[in-house]
Parts: C-alpha cells; sequence; structure tokens
C-alpha cells in the first residue's frame, strides 16, 4: 500500500503551520514530512465543528432573555440550542439599530452567549494530557467541563490554552461549555462577540514540549551561514521525574507550508524533568548560506522538535521561524537584514467587515494583497493581540508587524474596558501575547499600548516595556503617544526602546537634540486620520448626507492630510516611517458623524484607505503613488459625470508616480504641472470647468512619458458585470470568494453615482455569505441577498457547502439591467489512498 499524499492546487496560500507524521520525523527525511494544520504539537486537531449555541442577557432586538443555572452541566436539555460552526460573532448578523453607539457600529454585540460541545475522547488515549487552545473569545471566557469549573481568561483578544485532562471521560461522552458576557465589556471600535477565533484540541504525553514551548532567534546572519539559538521548554505533568531527551531538526518551509531540505541539525539535549516542573534546554546551531526572511522574499524554515524518553518518541512540535536581522537606528532608519527599509503601513482593526469579527483566513489574505498592491509593506494590529492567522499571512507573504496589546492601562477610556483588568491581568495577557508570537519572522516591534490615558506615568511604562523584554529582548518595545511632547517631557518614554509618535510631530527638532531621545529612533506610530466615502465628491461643503468629499482633504482636529504627513515624512527622513489610520474601513468610530449618535445612521469609520467591501478609494492611488515610486501610474479624481455641472468649476486632481504632468479635456491641454521635490504629492488643476466628454491626463517622468489615466462621462447604466477574486475555492475548508458587481453602461465603463438595488442569487452547493457596498451609512443586514449599489459598485462572498464538489454560479439581477453572472469551481484536497 502507497504511503498517503495531499495533492493541493498550486496557488493555494498555505496558512496552516507544518506538523509531520512520526514516520517522517523518525526517518529525518524531508520528501516524508507533509503539510498540516498548525503549529506547535503534532496532535493539535481543530475543534471548530459541531458547536451549539444559545444567547442570553440582552438581546439583538434590545429586549433580553434571563441566564438559566445550569448551563454548564452535561445533562442540560440543549436539542433546541442553534447547531453551528466557529468562528462565530455573534453580533455581527444585527440588527443594526439606530439607537445603540456608533462607535461599536450600531450592532448589538453586548450580551451573554454559552457555547457548547459534545465530544468524545478514546478510551486509549487515557494517561495522555488534553489541552483545549482559543486562539480568542470575546470576552470574559468561563468554562466547564462535564460540569467542572476549568478556568477563565477575561481578555477577549488573548489567546489561552485549558487543561481539560482532570475532568475528561475517557472512552465516554464529554460536554464542553463556555460562558461568554460582553454585557461588562466596552470598547471604543466594534469588538465582536462570541467564540470568534479558531479553537483546538490538543493530546500530549505527560512529557511534552509547553504551550507555545520554543523560542529561535537568529543573532547572527551572514551570506555564508547564521547562526540559530534555541530555547525549549518541556514540561513533566507525569507523577515521576524523567531523564528526556530533546532533538531538533530545521528544514526548508515552502510557499505550500510543506518542508523541504533538511538544513542543519541542533545538538541533543539531555535533560531531568521533575514530576510537575518545567524545564528549558538552550542549544544552538548553524545554517550554511542561509536563505533570510524579508520582506521581497519571505523564506521560512521549521525547526522540527522531537522529545525522547528511553528511546522512544513522547512529542513532536514544530515551529516555523524565519532567518533575518532588524536594526533600529536615530539617523540611518530601520534596517532589514542590513538594507535600509522605509516602514510604509497601515493601522486596521480586528473585524473584517461583513464578516464581522469572526476570523477567515481567505477572507484576510484578500486584505493584506490589496494592501499589498498599494505598497504597504507593514501592518500595526490596532490595539490588541491580533488573530494568529495575520501573523502567519504576514510571515509568508512579506509584511513587516508591529504588535500590539492594549489601548488602555490602569486608567480606562471607558468604565468598562481594560482598565478592570489591569491589575490582575496585564502580565498575563503580555506574556500570552510575546510567548505566542516571537517566533514570527514578521513580527518586529511590541506595542505596549495606544494613547493611554497613563503614558505619562514613568513607573508603569518601565513595567509594562520590561515584562515584554524579559520575555523577548530581541525586538524594540514602543508605545503609541498621542501626547508624545509631554511623555518625552516627564521623561516616561524613556522607558520604551523606539518613540512612536501619533500625529503630532510640530517638536521633532526638540527632541532630535534633547540627549533623553537624540539616539532613540521615531516613528510616526499612527498618521493622517483622512476620512473620506468612496466615490463621493462635494463642492463647497466636505460633509453632505453622512458621507465625506473624497478629494481626500478632510480629516478631524487631531489628523493632517496624507499629504502633510509626507511632507512631515520628508523633513525628517530619519523617521522609520509611518502607520496611517486606517488601511481598511471598519466597523464602528464613524467619525465625525459619532458625536449625534442616536441620530447618526452612520455605522462604521471613514479613515479606511479602502472601503468596508475591500474597494479601494481615491487615497488607495495617492499612497500607491508614493509607496511605489517605481510603478507606472496615474490615477484622476473626480468621475465625470455632473450633468448638474456643466459650465461651473470642478476641480480635478492627479495622483502619479511620476513627476510633471499635462491635463487635457476633450483634447484640450488644461497645462503641464510638475511636483515639488519634498512639497507636493498631487498635482492639482482647480479651475477646470466642466463639460462632458473625457479628461485624459499624460504623467512624465525625469522627462519621459511615464503613465496615463483616463475618466470619461458615462452612459446610462445598461448591465450588471461580476469579477471574481478567485475562480477556485476549496470547499473542506472555509474558502471564500469575492465577487465584485459593477455597474456598467454599453461601453463596459462603470457607472458612478448609480444606486440600482441588486439581488443575488446562487445555483450549486454554496451558499452566499455575505453582501455589502462600501456605504457607512446602510443599516441593511450583511446577510441580505439584495442590497442597492453604492456609487457602481456592490459585493457578494460566498462559500461552497462542506465538503461539495462541482461548480456553483452567483447571478446578479437589477430591474432593468442585464443580469450578470459568474462561475466558481470547487475543489478538495484528493488523498491518495484514503
Amino acid at each position: 500500500m502507497k504511503t498517503g499524499y495531499l495533492m493541493l492546487k498550486t496557488s493555494i496560500p498555505a496558512l496552516a503551520m507544518l506538523v509531520f507524521t512520526m514516520a517522517a520525523t523518525l526517518a529525518g527525511q524531508a520528501q516524508n514530512l507533509q503539510p498540516i494544520v498548525r503549529m506547535g504539537a503534532l496532535s493539535t486537531q481543530s475543534f471548530d465543528a459541531r458547536w451549539l449555541f444559545s444567547r442570553f442577557g440582552l438581546q439583538a432586538d434590545g429586549t433580553s432573555v434571563a441566564e438559566s443555572a445550569g448551563l454548564e452541566m452535561p445533562d442540560l436539555n440543549d436539542a433546541t440550542w442553534r447547531k453551528l460552526d466557529l468562528p462565530h460573532d455573534w453580533a455581527v448578523e444585527g440588527p443594526f439599530r439606530i439607537e445603540l453607539r456608533g462607535e461599536t457600529g450600531k450592532l448589538p454585540y453586548q450580551g451573554i452567549g454559552w457555547y457548547r460541545k459534545h465530544f468524545t475522547v478514546a478510551a486509549e488515549d487515557a494517561g495522555k494530557q488534553v489541552f483545549i487552545d482559543f486562539d480568542g473569545a470575546m470576552a470574559y471566557a468561563k468554562v466547564w467541563l462535564n460540569g467542572n469549573y476549568v478556568g477563565t481568561w477575561p481578555y477577549g483578544y488573548s489567546s489561552f490554552r485549558m487543561d481539560l485532562t482532570p475532568f475528561l471521560n475517557f472512552g465516554g461522552k464529554n460536554v464542553l461549555a463556555v460562558r461568554l458576557d460582553t454585557e461588562k465589556w466596552e470598547s471604543r471600535w466594534y469588538p465582536g462577540a462570541g467564540i470568534y477565533r479558531h479553537v483546538w484540541l490538543i493530546k500530549t504525553n505527560p512529557v511534552h514540549v509547553g504551550h507555545w514551548g520554543t523560542y529561535i532567534t537568529t543573532p547572527q546572519i551572514s551570506d555564508a551561514s547564521a547562526l540559530v539559538k534555541m530555547d525549549v521548554t518541556v514540561d513533566n505533568q507525569g507523577k515521576t521525574p524523567v531523564e528526556a531527551t530533546i532533538r531538533t531538526q530545521i528544514f526548508e518551509l515552502d510557499i505550500q507550508n510543506k518542508p523541504g531540505a533538511k538544513v542543519a541539525s541542533f545538538n541533543e539535549s539531555i535533560i531531568k524533568a521533575e514530576a510537575g516542573s518545567s524545564t528549558t534546554a538552550t542549544t544552538q546551531t548553524t545554517i550554511l548560506k542561509p536563505k533570510r526572511w524579508d520582506i521581497i522574499s519571505p523564506n521560512r524554515y521549521v525547526a522540527q522538535t522531537s522529545v525522547r524518553i528511553n528511546g522512544k518518541v513522547v512529542d513532536i512540535y514544530n515551529t516555523p521561524f524565519g532567518a533575518r536581522t532588524i536594526e533600529f537606528t536615530a539617523r540611518n532608519g530601520f534596517l532589514l537584514n542590513g538594507r535600509q527599509v522605509a516602514v510604509q503601513g497601515t493601522c486596521n482593526h480586528h473585524d473584517l467587515g461583513a464578516l464581522g469579527a469572526a476570523i477567515n483566513t481567505s477572507a484576510l489574505r484578500r486584505q493584506l494583497m490589496i494592501l499589498k498592491d498599494m505598497g504597504c509593506n507593514s501592518l500595526r494590529t490596532s490595539h490588541n493581540p491580533p488573530a494568529p492567522e495575520l501573523l502567519e499571512l504576514a510571515d509568508q507573504m512579506g509584511f513587516l508587524v508591529w504588535d500590539e496589546a492594549f489601548d488602555c492601562w490602569k486608567t480606562g477610556k471607558r468604565k468598562l474596558d481594560y482598565n478592570q483588568l489591569y491589575d490582575e491581568w496585564h502580565e498575563k495577557d503580555l506574556k500570552a501575547l510575546v510567548r505566542r508570537d516571537r517566533n514570527n519572522p514578521s513580527v518586529f516591534i511590541w506595542s505596549i499600548g495606544n494613547e493611554v490615558m497613563d503614558q505619562q506615568n514613568v513607573e508603569m511604562t518601565k513595567h509594562l516595556a520590561d515584562i515584554v523584554r524579559g520575555e523577548d529582548p530581541t525586538r524594540p518595545v514602543s508605545n503609541g503617544y498621542n501626547d508624545a511632547d509631554n511623555s518625552r517631557d516627564v521623561g516616561s518614554a524613556v522607558g520604551v526602546d523606539l518613540m512612536g509618535v501619533n500625529y503630532n510631530f510640530s517638536q521633532q527638532a526638540r527632541w532630535d537634540s534633547d540627549p533623553r531621545y537624540m539616539n532613540m529612533p521615531t516613528i510616526g506610530s499612527e498618521t493622517s486620520s483622512c476620512v473620506t466615502s468612496r466615490g463621493e465628491y462635494f463642492f463647497g461643503n466636505d460633509y453632505q448626507n453622512w458621507q465625506i468629499s473624497s478629494y481626500d482633504l478632510t480629516k478631524p482636529d487631531w489628523g493632517c492630510t496624507p499629504d502633510d504627513q509626507f511632507r512631515v515624512n520628508a523633513k525628517f527622513p530619519h523617521l522609520l516611517g509611518e502607520y496611517v489610520w486606517t488601511g481598511f474601513d471598519y466597523l464602528g468610530e464613524p467619525t465625525p458623524y459619532n458625536s449625534d449618535e442616536t441620530n447618526s445612521p452612520s455605522r462604521s469609520s471613514y479613515f479606511g484607505i479602502v472601503d468596508l467591501a475591500g474597494f479601494p478609494k481615491d487615497r488607495f492611488y495617492l499612497y500607491q503613488s508614493q509607496w511605489r515610486p517605481d510603478l507606472p501610474m496615474a490615477h484622476i479624481l473626480p468621475h465625470w459625470n455632473w450633468k448638474e455641472r456643466i459650465g461651473q468649476i470642478t476641480p480635478v486632481h492627479v495622483y502619479t508616480s511620476g513627476d510633471e504632468a499635462e491635463l487635457f479635456v476633450n483634447g484640450k491641454s488644461q497645462g503641464r504641472k510638475a511636483m515639488r521635490l519634498g512639497q507636493d504629492f498631487r498635482l492639482v488643476w482647480d479651475s477646470v470647468r466642466y463639460e462632458p466628454g473625457k479628461v485624459e491626463v499624460i504623467a512624465y517622468k525625469n522627462g519621459k512619458k511615464w503613465a496615463t489615466d483616463v475618466v470619461k462621462t458615462t452612459g446610462k447604466p445598461v448591465r450588471l458585470t461580476l469579477t471574481a477574486n478567485q475562480k477556485t475555492i476549496f470547499s473542506d475548508r472555509p474558502d471564500l470568494a469575492y465577487i465584485t458587481v459593477q455597474v456598467q453602461d454599453k461601453e463596459g465603463f462603470t457607472v458612478p453615482r448609480s444606486h440600482p438595488l441588486i439581488r443575488f442569487e446562487i445555483e450549486g452547493p454554496g451558499e452566499i455569505v455575505a453582501t455589502d457596498n462600501g456605504d457607512a451609512t446602510s443599516f441593511v443586514p450583511f446577510q441580505s441577498h439584495e442590497r442597492e449599489a453604492f456609487n457602481g459598485l456592490a459585493l457578494a462572498i460566498v462559500k461552497a457547502k462542506k465538503n461539495a464538489g462541482g461548480r456553483i454560479i452567483v447571478k446578479a439581477s437589477s430591474n432593468g439591467l442585464q443580469m450578470g453572472t459568474t462561475t466558481i469551481e470547487l475543489l478538495q484536497i484528493i488523498r491518495n489512498n484514503e
């Protein structure tokens, strides 16, 4: 009988970490190693399927349901509870309610949710340790097994582990119960609610590598060799002391998360592990001719660790990592592998638009691909620990990550935010973040907070930074300061390694000469905060009908235009770069319309460079012009459908990676303009009078033609055109296809200012998961199969029915318009000889 193998679609992004078959481990032959689910123990398995859910306390409609007693008990009759798979966000289902707070998306996230799962564990597993890992549960998670209280972890963004072993019925039935409470969790943005990240079951021997029990660094790298240091912590949860042998091999790791050639081995370590103890072994090895991890070529390795007792393998643990060097300087910026790299970053909240907070890897990958196309090379996890999938994708795709812990410390911004947890939990949460993420090569900065009210507290700042340094001294610790000048004045910023400035650089020259900070690298940890609505352009008043003009000149009092921040960066070239607020629109915080929350229909932000549906706004092209200077591009705004403005002045702006451009309206030149280096980042023709027809720009660089763009007055809408971001999806996983609907005229141009009602249908073994259009004021539920286009665009998100084959056909129709269709092929992993 042949050994089973996996055939995978070539382009599938490998997001899961590697687990190796035991045979491959013993043989040490890379060709026998198989892709698997996740970093860590070999036995890790998904625990997402077949849960039951019921909501108590505050309900979606504003009523309340009393929480029954005994919901944790195994004999509870839960036959009427809702059946679902994780991840799950109970709040995104809505409905939107006008009286709810705009800052949390006008969605009913507050409530008490109970989850139950019935499962069995084989009798032959008796004697093993069995753990459950939660990647994140919002919020105040409490866990019971078979009616026995297991433990709690209140911070909804933290990943945590519970030991189920003492309460398991091996060979019998088990009931796991999880209670979540968001009634006592307040947030400045939409937090989601529920077990919104993945859950895993882990079975190990009593002697095993501990939770997040490996730590790998690469302190010295040259073209010839890389020094790799590794700590391995082994837990002995048995009743007797043992002598254990630790062996680790290093393999290359390809894009499909399959190991390739073996490149190095560590010397064996022999440890004596007392019963009930944890023992750490430290060792090092050398990789010859290492392939560095970089944002251009994100090469990775995987360290495979085995633990043996009396020659028998009792545990296998896999740790992906990258070989790279990072250096932060006050005068020469950030150096990655010795090469200066400007940080071109965006801040991003954790929700996925129409999917809410429920993590989905294909949705997250789509977001990162859009940001990558813009030229973004770094992500700030604003303002909380991210899902592990974000870091796995960043490792694979070549993003740098500012990994952030908190939005507040001891003094809260809301009555019921992290201030309620700080005293008891801040050290546990910080250590959990660092231990989980410190092997990800993409992580290059730790952040202990964002605009915290305690930012001028010298002792608290140093205390938190020292906790991080105690777990990982190889990366700098920072903090996002919105009162950076006073914090530097009082000396609290001395406690961090890298100065994170939110918005205000007016006194930067002063700090560059201050002895306390002149050698401290500085970065724009949050910049701009420009607000716009995609496809909306206003003249004379930037705020109309709860929308905001897309000329990219509007910002709140604390912010600045993108152009102004580019000027700051040019004035202080030693700054490491910036994180723009934000890459994508997000649920909640609809500045400037969150001051009149009970009357405002705004339920999501306007800050995004890309709207909530994933459609780029004009600003996307402004950043692309600066962040991808070698890409020939030009972009004209606004659109050219202004029948009510004939003869009126209608300013035209051009974003280009060129250095000058000439604008034409119906073939007539409007003049040629050049950018001043470090001063101009867009070209503006502010006296153009509107006439229907064609606007064209020809951009030049160094005197040569570089790029062109054309905008035309379109005809009336005649058809809907559908385009999928991927034409094949897998049916044995939560893979998604994002389908863009364009409202087009007879020549195939998208018609601006068009808002027809679109009806979505699906044929075949698939489901419409959600729809959207990027309109921050729409109260249509995301689950609706009907939605108006917003300025010519709409979106449908579809998935396959589980383990189905064949194809699905998605249709979009609207009265008076030609129907649009697209086809998605369904794929499965083909398992040989199974």
